[in-house]
């Protein structure tokens, strides 16, 4: 069939233009395929995150945690579609000028594909679609960072409310200074996958959201520090093990082709960082605390993955072991901070996301390999100043939508609900029959 239309079209007798076009073709199928089955990851990597949650939390809480977490694909799907694709990607070109906020149009598609060939859409590596699909996954990531941190006892709506201005507006937005060709990237800011795009921009807002909600109840009495478990361990380590193998996706998939040699690579720093952020998180937590605790190893190997994300395609495979132990043990004493500081965190996401999303981009300015720091222009004060307009510009944006859900609706449960379980307070259910509500915590 190919052949025959070859002919008709007149290019038979140019064999060497028929193979180029067919070599074409099998590498577009061949990356294409590629990045569906990182999209796929991603798209695991949300069932981790509503399983570490609800792990992490309370029995009487768990229909509220997967309703948000179901919510949160949704959410970041639909906003991504409607207007978030354009605001990341609003058509700046590489190196041209120092933009700061386009837009291109609503909706997805549109006139984007009505000169649309995807043998040259994005070098021929894959469709206008996949590349929709692939960043809505991202997007989508960022609300599930700070649901974790407010758990237990935000509204349900104040909070989907929250996650559709943040992740419709804000995430894409700044993703544009990056990933669309915005100022950051034009003075050479990295950020291969998220350590700051993602992680830190969702741990931004959890932060945000923790002070103006302030503790759950009976966390801090009188001076001391009340540990308020959560209800299934196991539940929590295979909700780790789900993200760890998603991140395979996330950080695989954001080579953006098959690329043999670059996504075996990224692999390989990726598999790294988190098995050295397990064991220095272990190592640490032991001999501060005496006994090794499970979900300090956990939000260890979650840790390592935050923070080689920004650099797993530039440094060294050593060096990601290592910004893996700097990332482990930042992640406990960031636990026993924010403990100290009494901002409630029931899951460690700030620890783990912000934290470590901070120092991951930060390392790419001091391990990422000389040769990647002279060809792409990175230097620890560009990668510093992105932290900060990310930092700056996040932790604004959502402690101005928190306080005015806050003044108007209000952003917390009554703590008759809060006491009696979000399950029951908020949807009239129980995620397990006959379970037992508990008021003294």
């Amino acid at each position: 069939m190919k052949k025959f239309y070859l002919a008709l079209s007149g290019l038979a007798s140019f064999p060497m233009f028929a193979q180029e076009l067919e070599l074409a073709e099998v590498n577009l199928r061949v990356n294409n395929t590629w990045m569906l089955v990182a999209t796929f990851m991603v798209f695991i990597m949300h069932l981790g995150f509503a399983t570490l949650e609800t792990g992490l939390t309370r029995a009487k809480n768990t229909v509220n945690i997967l309703f948000k977490n179901t919510s949160i694909i949704a959410i970041g799907l639909l906003t991504f579609a409607i207007c978030g694709f354009s605001l990341m990607y609003p058509g700046f070109e590489d190196g041209t000028g120092h933009e700061i906020i386009g837009f291109d149009d609503f909706g997805v598609g549109t006139h984007k594909v009505e000169n649309y060939d995807p043998l040259t859409y994005a070098d021929g590596n894959y469709t206008y679609w996949t590349d929709f699909l692939f960043q809505a996954m991202f997007a989508a990531t960022c609300a599930t960072i700070v649901s974790g941190a407010v758990a237990e006892r935000i509204k349900l709506s104040s909070f989907l409310i929250f996650s559709v201005v943040y992740v419709g507006f804000l995430y894409p937005w700044l993703g544009s200074w990056k990933w669309g060709y915005g100022w950051l990237h034009d003075i050479g800011f990295h950020d291969f996958a998220g350590s700051t795009l993602v992680h830190s921009v969702g741990g931004w807002g959890a932060l945000a959201g923790v002070i103006l909600l302030g503790p759950r109840i009976g966390k801090y009495v009188n001076s001391s520090i009340k540990p308020i478990m959560g209800h299934n361990l196991p539940l929590a380590a295979i909700g780790v093990f789900l993200l760890w193998f998603g991140w395979y996706g996330f950080n695989g998939g954001s080579v953006l082709s098959a690329d043999a040699e670059t996504v075996s690579f990224v692999f390989v720093t990726t598999s790294l960082a988190a098995a050295a952020g397990v064991m220095s998180a272990t190592v640490t937590d032991w001999i501060s605390s005496r006994k090794p605790d499970l979900t300090m190893a956990l939000n260890g190997s979650l840790a390592g993955l935050v923070g080689v994300t920004a650099g797993a395609d530039v440094v060294s495979v050593m060096d990601s072991i290592i910004i893996g132990v700097v990332s482990g043990v930042i992640v406990v004493f960031g636990i026993k901070l924010f403990d100290t500081l009494k901002l409630d965190d029931p899951v460690g996401a700030l620890s783990v996301h912000l934290l470590c999303g901070i120092w991951g981009t930060l390392a790419v300015g001091i391990f990422a390999e000389p040769k990647f720091k002279e060809e792409l222009g990175i230097s620890l004060g560009t990668q510093a100043l992105g932290v900060l307009a990310y930092g700056a510009v996040s932790f604004a944006f959502a402690m101005g939508v928190f306080f005015l859900l806050k003044v108007t609706m209000g952003i917390r449960v009554s703590e008759e609900e809060e006491l009696g379980g979000l399950d029951i307070g908020e949807h009239g259910m129980e995620a397990y029959t006959g379970f037992q509500i508990f008021t003294t915590q």
